[in-house]
């Protein structure tokens, strides 16, 4: 990034924003909304140890310390990462739509494609976004990661059909 202060300001917002997860976490009474909770807080943690990994790496080549260039070439690596960073807190589907398979969650890959007497028919499922009234009083604290870190996070179901 061209901000030298770029990462570390992302540092402090994704903390504070994890600080606000766990403290909202505490009233929590749903079940669901509690494994949200934890899950956020977790997607949290891990782009926070991606920045760490990040400035450890601008520290080591502020210091000269990489006579081979493999922490530059490391550093480009994690700050790609980094910008395409996103928190998935229910389904994660993926679709390959060049042999019409899909996938949820990292498991085993479907067929959507299907024929018979009347034709050929290729139906993926789909994601449905909760609403804000499903989220309660986790919808803010998303809408404003979203807003002020620029962190994509889905939560969205898979609909079949």
């Amino acid at each position: 990034m061209s901000d030298d202060w770029y990462y570390v300001h992302q540092l402090a917002v994704l903390a504070g924003f994890r600080l606000i997860v766990l403290a909202n976490r505490l009233g929590c009474e749903d079940e669901f909304l509690l494994e949200l909770h934890n899950e956020l807080a977790e997607g949290l943690a891990v782009a926070i140890a991606q920045l760490r990994s990040i400035m450890a790496l601008e520290c080591q080549l502020a210091n000269d310390t990489d006579g081979e260039g493999f922490a530059a070439f490391q550093l480009h690596g994690e700050e790609e990462y980094f910008a395409r960073f996103r928190i998935t807190l229910l389904d994660d589907l993926e679709i390959d739509v060049d042999t019409h398979e899909y996938r949820v969650n990292g498991g085993d890959w479907h067929y959507a494609l299907s024929a018979d007497c009347d034709g050929i028919e290729i139906s993926y499922p789909s994601l449905s976004a909760l609403t804000d009234d499903e989220l309660g009083t986790l919808a803010p604290i998303v809408h404003a990661i979203r807003s002020e870190a620029g962190i994509g996070i889905s939560i969205a179901r898979v609909i079949y059909g």
